[in-house]
């Protein structure tokens, strides 16, 4: 049974840092792990992915230069270390394991298949 749990959400100032934790368990750990966000009225977003096989990192251009993605591999836990944030990257964000290969856009959601509960980020300005 594939697991995946997010912690490390919070409130901060805007210029400020989060890190955020992704701990996985059960899944192939060659398929793509992503971070994805969803603000209230909007869509759910990619905001980072990390590809094993090819050990590609992509970003979505709102977070390149301030956001980075790291795994470890040992511990089965995907980081998304956030710098300089912005009120415009408030939102719930999320984790997810792809189920298999993904084509097209590694950063579109409907390619992961497991998903984690969330954890809430709000920047006030």
């Amino acid at each position: 049974q594939v697991q995946v749990a997010e912690s490390g959400g919070g409130s901060v100032q805007a210029g400020g840092s989060l890190r955020l934790s992704c701990a996985t368990s059960g899944y192939y750990t060659r398929n793509c792990l992503g971070w994805f966000r969803q603000a209230p009225g909007k869509e759910r977003e990619g905001v980072a992915v990390r590809c094993p096989k090819t050990e590609v990192s992509v970003y979505a251009d709102s977070v390149k230069g301030r956001f980075t993605i790291s795994r470890l591999s040992a511990k089965n836990t995907l980081n998304l270390q956030m710098n300089n944030l912005k009120p415009d990257d408030t939102a719930m964000y999320y984790c997810a394991a792809a189920g298999g290969p993904v084509s097209g856009s590694v950063l579109a959601s409907d390619q992961y298949a497991y998903w984690g509960q969330g954890t809430q980020v709000t920047v006030s300005s």
